[in-house]
């Protein structure tokens, strides 16, 4: 057997539907974003899980939940997969941002591996935090099927990190939408990706939302 690391996005909240910016805001998920959780664990509690770790804000913990009661098994809550700091821009649109950041948000659109949103954080400073969890994960963890509940920015950088992408492109490399799962093998080479950002056992209501 191999270790099998499975990246879940939280489910949909307001700011993933309208583009918001929310990193430590602890936003909670909408009713489809419950559903979504109670998808996802209806799809894949027949999986033989070693572990559950997650990042410890609301949204992620509403959608490691169902999983974790129907499997018994107890989430293991790690700071270092939180979203992004936003700072200044923490529950703000993008047009006011762009309006009331510019140089930042020129800056951090060009490089955010080391421009960092006014007052947040840089794409070098989250893969340093959330691979800590990883090495955690792998020290800990040598086989078997690991559920890993994140954030889109944070597991988009985790997976360029693992795959050797330039962690300033990780916006224009990596998607995960709201519920997704992305799926990532380690083996005798590294880090196999094998599934990016699959939705499909999602009903078609749920998978056609708008968000982002």
């Amino acid at each position: 057997m191999t270790l099998t690391l499975y990246f879940v996005r939280h489910g949909e909240t307001t700011y993933s539907r309208s583009g918001g910016y929310c990193g430590d805001l602890d936003a909670e998920l909408t009713e489809n974003g419950f559903k979504m959780a109670e998808a996802f664990a209806a799809a894949h509690k027949t999986i033989d899980w070693a572990a559950v770790y997650v990042s410890p804000m609301k949204r992620t913990i509403a959608t490691a939940k169902p999983l974790c009661d129907a499997i018994g098994l107890e989430m293991q809550l790690r700071d270092g997969l939180k979203e992004i700091r936003y700072g200044e821009w923490e529950g703000l649109t993008q047009e006011h941002v762009k309006e009331h950041y510019a140089d930042d948000y020129i800056h951090w659109l060009a490089e955010p591996a080391w421009n960092a949103p006014t007052g947040g954080e840089t794409s070098v400073q989250i893969a340093s935090r959330a691979s800590l969890v990883v090495a955690e994960i792998e020290q800990k963890h040598k086989t078997g099927n690991v559920l890993v509940v994140s954030h889109k920015a944070t597991i988009r950088i985790i997976l360029c990190s693992l795959l050797g992408i330039d962690l300033g492109r990780y916006r224009d490399r990596i998607n995960a939408l709201a519920g997704s799962i992305s799926v990532v093998k380690f083996r005798e080479h590294g880090p196999l990706l094998e599934v990016l950002g699959d939705r499909s056992y999602m009903d078609e209501a749920l998978r056609t939302l708008e968000g982002t």
